[in-house]
């Protein structure tokens, strides 16, 4: 069986493999504070463009979102996300866990948009019970979506101007960040999130490493006292250094832009079997999540020896699903998929 469910299957890259087991026996101060942690946040403070950005290394995606989120909101407020939004779809309600409201706004690609975003605020204020319902403080998007869709230069612009207008601080999850920003037509790069983003995250787990993900607060306001939020929230790891030897490996010589290439370009040749095969796609996703739309009776045959994630039904005999590729996805078990979608029969 050959999975392509999802993109954290395999361990971590080799040189962070060796990396850490190198250092294993080093003595380092805990929680963050050794220099394998400085040292990291200083190469992807190089790599933003800015030597004034605050960096911290969390444990898990989850542990990342809601921890960036409750610093940023009053008790009375909630943060606006596209309904597909891993905030509101795939964290066991982790945010509101915490006191804090995800308000879903429709998206059939997974974005929302600085119109939407305007609106939303606009029906809150303009509501005469609008004290008694929960106020838009925060706007929360992923790069790439859940549905493996990017946002442009255009498109991020607008949004970030729009919630600064707004006074609305805008955050992005970048747990596949890599595959975002070296996907084919992405205009953005890594010195465009740190300029129009309040806070991102530089994805680990999904992206070569075996566990983490790198904040980076651009904006000062959210900065004060972030380091206690993480305690508190679960997302402090006592022995950070582990954090800060993977994130300062994967951001030597382009590791980790290389990694996300790889991811792409093994999903890219999914994308062209199915489209020579006449299935259509769920989104337009130029990154490693890809959504063909397949009759089902093809889906039983290629069940029996490769995994994919179901995602809908599209009609009576049709469903949508996803395949996803990795940083350690091998070409020969994607060219075994290949071939197998190329003999697909209905017969």
């Amino acid at each position: 069986m050959i999975l392509f469910q999802c993109d954290y299957t395999q361990g971590a890259h080799p040189s962070i493999i060796r990396c850490l087991a190198e250092t294993n026996l080093e003595q380092t101060p805990g929680y963050g504070e050794d220099h394998y942690c400085q040292q990291a946040a200083q190469l992807i403070r190089q790599a933003c463009g800015s030597e004034e950005l605050d960096v911290h290394f969390l444990v898990g995606g989850t542990q990342a979102n809601f921890t960036v989120i409750c610093s940023a909101l009053r008790p009375y407020q909630g943060v606006l996300s596209a309904q597909s939004g891993h905030i509101n779809v795939h964290e066991t309600g982790a945010v509101e866990a915490c006191g804090y409201k995800v308000l879903p706004l429709p998206s059939p690609d997974g974005k929302i948009t600085a119109a939407q975003v305007e609106q939303a605020v606009a029906d809150h204020w303009q509501d005469t019970a609008h004290e008694h319902l929960v106020q838009p403080g925060m706007v929360y998007i992923s790069q790439p979506t859940e549905v493996g869709t990017i946002y442009t230069k255009e498109e991020l612009t607008a949004l970030s101007q729009t919630c600064r207008k707004l006074g609305l601080p805008l955050y992005a999850d970048g747990a596949r960040l890599a595959c975002a920003l070296t996907a084919e037509g992405c205009n953005l790069t890594l010195a465009d999130m740190t300029r129009l983003c309040d806070a991102f995250t530089i994805g680990g787990t999904k992206m070569g490493a075996l566990f983490g993900e790198a904040v980076v607060l651009t904006n000062p306001a959210m900065r004060k006292d972030f380091r206690y939020l993480i305690k508190q929230k679960g997302g402090m790891l006592a022995k950070g250094r582990l954090l800060g030897i993977q994130f300062y490996q994967l951001f030597q010589q382009d590791l980790y832009w290389q990694l996300g290439r790889h991811a792409n370009a093994m999903a890219m040749k999914i994308r062209q079997v199915c489209q020579e095969k006449g299935y259509p796609f769920l989104v337009d996703s130029p990154t490693n999540q890809q959504f063909p739309i397949l009759p089902d009776s093809h889906l039983e045959q290629l069940a029996k020896d490769f995994g994919y994630s179901y995602t809908q039904r599209m009609d009576a005999e049709h469903s949508a699903v996803r395949f996803c590729t990795s940083w350690a996805t091998k070409e020969e078990e994607v060219a075994e998929l290949v071939e197998r979608i190329r003999t697909l029969s209905s017969n």
